[in-house]
This record gives C-alpha cells, structure tokens and sequence, in this order.
C-alpha cells in the first residue's frame, strides 16, 4: 500500500503542475491578447500590431496544445501503471496460493504411516496446483507474445469446431471437477473453419474457463456453435454467472483489467484472459465481444471468425 501511495504522489505532482501552467497559459494568452487589442485600437499603423496579435495567439494555442497533450498522455500512463500495480498484486496472489499447497502436500508426504489412498489424494492435489499454475504462465506468456505480435504468425489448417469446443470443455471441466451437466456443447455437425487450431483452442479454453469461474455451483454453461448467413462462424459461450454492468462490457477486453467489484475480487485472476482472447481472434480475422443484461444476469462472450480464411491483425 505504502508502495502504491508513493506512486501516485510521483505521478500526480507533474500533473497537478501540467494542469496550473495550461490555466497560466490561458490568462497569459487572454491578458496579452487584451493589452495588444487596447494598442492596436490607439494605434495608427495597426498591420504590425495584427500580425503581433495573430502570430501570439496561434503560439500560445500551440503551447497550451502541447501541454494538454502532455497531460493526457501523463493521465493514460497514470492508468497503465496502475493497471500493472494490480497485476503485480494478482501474480503475488496467483503464484502464492499454489506455492503454498504445494508446499503443504510435500511436507504432508514426507510424513511415515501415510495411506495410500492419502498419497494419491494430495497427488491429485499437486497436478491440479501445477496445472493452475501452468495455465497462468500460459497467459502471462501469450499476453507478452501477442504484443509483439507480427502478420504472417498464424499457422492455418481446417478445423472441425465440434471436436475442438469437446476438447475445450473436457479441459476445463476436468479442471474444476465439473459434473457432466454443467458444460454443454451444441455446435452445428460439420461445421469446419480455416484457421490456427492452438490459437483458437485457447479462446475457447479462456472463455469456457471464465464463465465457469464466475459462475456459482452448478455452473450453468452453454457453448453454441452456428454458421451465419453471411458465411462467418458464431461461437457463443452462455453462463448465468455474476454478469457484467454494462459500462464495463468494452472494458472487460484491456489488459490487466478487472472489474472493482467484490464478487469478481473474491476469484482469482491477472486481467490477462479476455485481453489474450481480444488478441487472438483479431489475430484469427474475427471479432469478440461482450454482452450482459447487468449484475446477476449471466454473460454471452460472442466470437465471429470468417469461415474460409484467416488474416493477421
């Protein structure tokens, strides 16, 4: 906390200062403008004075442009690093709670008289915490990629929606120990799109995963798999979870963004998921978006891909 303050405080000063010399600038601009129109009307050669006037009024607006400019680029990078601040905060808590019961189970292991069944139990146990893990450094590693991301990237090949939606939604449920139900999948059979396999299974991996972890149990999970009119594959990804507001539905997709909500901060998260989500399927030539009646009314993540070909963003 004591950190975050000293930021802030760093970051608010030169603001504070760019925000009282654009108000000086102005004064400056409208007391000068003044002083020289009361000239120019006692004046009796006033093409000079004109010209004075015209050329300081077009400097200054130059110089309070800049200076707006400077602040508004101080305020975004004001954003960023608070952004970053909480994805600290999030890594701390992602790496820590795994570490944690690992550790845990390790020492529980070097224990004599353990019982088999108890040994395969914290076993389990292990594999799941390294698989949570995994899945973290997956999109810590994806997210930094993706930013250095070039045309020419993508490795395309016909893919059976179907097949790769199952896969998906047996990962995650297997992950979270899902009863059969919880996840369905309807996609239209047959349907076949051009594009990279690994990077639209893990879209569909992310989405299925967020809408189960923000969802209460029994999640209620529906992934549904069309072909438009317009020859573009649907993909949408239905939960009756917490929802979103809808100020937030846009917002949802930057990076290390999370909504400041209870309900979202009780569940783990780096703000990482639907950021390498937004990537990867403008990436793929498609688009994905949002939508929520509200809190408490479930979320649809919407993915429309082009059906024969893909493109680099």
């Amino acid at each position: 906390m004591a950190r975050r303050r000293r930021i802030r405080a760093s970051i608010s000063t030169p603001i504070t200062l760019g925000a009282i010399t654009v108000l000086l600038s102005i004064a400056l601009l409208v007391g000068w403008s003044f002083l020289l129109g009361q000239k120019i009307m006692r004046s009796a050669d006033i093409a000079v004075d004109v010209w004075l006037l015209v050329l300081g009024a077009l400097s200054f607006v130059l110089i309070i442009t800049v200076l707006v400019l400077f602040v508004v680029s101080l305020a975004r990078g004001i954003i960023e690093v608070r952004k970053q601040d909480t994805f600290i905060d999030s890594v701390t808590h992602e790496l820590k709670s795994p570490l944690a019961s690992l550790q845990l189970c390790l020492e529980t292991l070097g224990r004599e008289g353990l019982e088999n069944g108890a040994r395969e139990e914290l076993r389990t146990m292990m594999m799941e915490d390294v698989d949570r893990l995994r899945a973290f450094i997956d999109d810590v590693l994806e997210a930094n990629r993706l930013s250095y991301a070039r045309a020419g990237m993508l490795n395309l090949s016909d893919v059976s929606v179907m097949e790769l939606v199952e896969d998906c939604a047996r990962a995650v449920s297997l992950r979270h120990r899902l009863s059969p139900d919880e996840v369905i999948v309807d996609v239209e059979p047959g349907l076949v799109v051009s594009t990279d396999r690994a990077a639209l299974g893990i879209v569909v991996k992310n989405l299925i995963d967020n809408a189960v972890k923000y969802s209460k149990r029994p999640a209620r999970v529906r992934i549904e798999g069309r072909r438009e009119a317009d020859g573009k594959v649907m993909l949408e990804v239905r939960d009756h979870g917490i929802g979103i507001d809808r100020k937030n539905l846009k917002r949802v997709f930057q990076r290390f963004y999370r909504v400041e909500e209870q309900e979202v901060r009780e569940r783990s998260g780096t703000g990482l998921g639907l950021f390498v989500v937004w990537a990867l399927v403008k990436q793929l030539g498609g688009n994905v978006q949002a939508l929520s009646e509200g809190r408490g009314q479930g979320t649809i993540m919407r993915v429309e891909l082009p059906i024969t070909r893909a493109v680099s963003g």
